[in-house]
């Protein structure tokens, strides 16, 4: 007999009623339908499967023997679903992940604090790997540095880096608060382009001289007693975002914005599913990280004037 897999366990449920109490009556007061509607069922089943489940005409009711065949059959898929219903569900999982110079212990506490059902996985990245991981699902989100490719991506920027000048501490500029472009000027400055290489620059630093300009998180990240950083006044800042693929907006993920965005537990969900949140575009106003004051801004300061000697 086939075809029981397309059969809803409902009906097959209330085959077996009638199968086992042999009386169609008592099996529709058992189940709580009406009698007219439980033959209907049975009828439609037999239509559906091309046989005779009970003997026509037969008082008391009897099975066929392809009535008993499937008496065994539908048994086993209800238990099978029964038991399937009983198992605990299988705990949700975030899979975040996060570039150099991204610290992200806070928001994972505050996730394990309100969501300990759900798991939070996080996976460092290289900043080289960052797109790659969140186009093939390696990642469901990521923090990443700007600019990355818009198309399909929501972002939304989180917060800016101050660059920063990495010298040696014996060096001049060592003993100034805040430097300028032009103070660089003359100085042998170590290739920082490759983010994930800037441990390396750092330590040609410290070992030959000259400087290097990186964001400040990654001076921070990669400090060493040799090494002393100060901000640049004048050079461009980095941005931090946190992105996903658009088509794939679950409520974990508007759950881990809205952890990001410091959005209270009682505070409803914002709606981010379908739309591409622009990148380039201005943030929502916010309070200031106590914790990013020192290496981040989310607006561009006043300028300074460079070369400040240290008190």
């Amino acid at each position: 007999m086939s075809g029981l897999e397309s059969i809803d366990v409902v009906r097959l449920r209330w085959f077996v009623a009638v199968a086992q109490e042999l009386h169609f009556a008592r099996a529709a007061k058992s189940l709580r339908i009406s009698r007219q509607k439980l033959s209907h069922t049975v009828i439609d089943l037999e239509k559906e499967l091309g046989v005779k489940l009970f003997v026509p005409g037969a008082q008391p009711t009897q099975l066929t023997g392809e009535g008993q065949e499937l008496l065994v059959r539908a048994s086993a898929i209800i238990a099978a679903a029964e038991s399937a219903a009983e198992q605990p569900p299988v705990p949700a999982v975030l899979r975040v992940g996060f570039v150099p110079g991204v610290t992200v212990g806070k928001w994972s506490r505050i996730w394990d604090e309100r969501f300990p059902g759900n798991t939070l996985e996080l996976i460092a990245l290289t900043q080289a790997d960052q797109e790659v991981a969140l186009r093939s699902g390696r990642v469901d989100m990521c923090f990443v540095r700007l600019p990355i490719d818009r198309a399909g991506m929501s972002a939304i920027p989180l917060y800016r880096e101050v660059p920063v000048v990495v010298v040696r501490t014996d060096h001049p500029l060592s003993v100034f608060d805040e430097v300028g472009m032009a103070d660089i000027a003359g100085e042998h400055l170590q290739d920082t382009s490759d983010i994930d290489a800037v441990g390396s620059a750092l330590e040609l630093v410290a070992a030959a001289g000259g400087a290097a300009i990186v964001p400040h998180s990654l001076a921070r990240l990669h400090h060493r007693r040799d090494l002393g950083y100060r901000p640049i006044a004048d050079a461009p800042d980095t941005e931090i975002a946190i992105a996903w693929p658009t088509e794939r907006t679950t409520d974990l993920v508007e759950d881990f914005v809205g952890v990001v965005r410091g959005r209270s537990v009682r505070s409803s969900r914002t709606a981010t599913k379908g739309k591409s949140i622009s990148v380039g575009g201005k943030a929502e106003p916010r309070k200031k990280n106590p914790a990013a004051r020192a290496g981040s801004r989310s607006a561009p300061a006043a300028k300074k004037p460079a070369r400040r000697r240290k008190r």
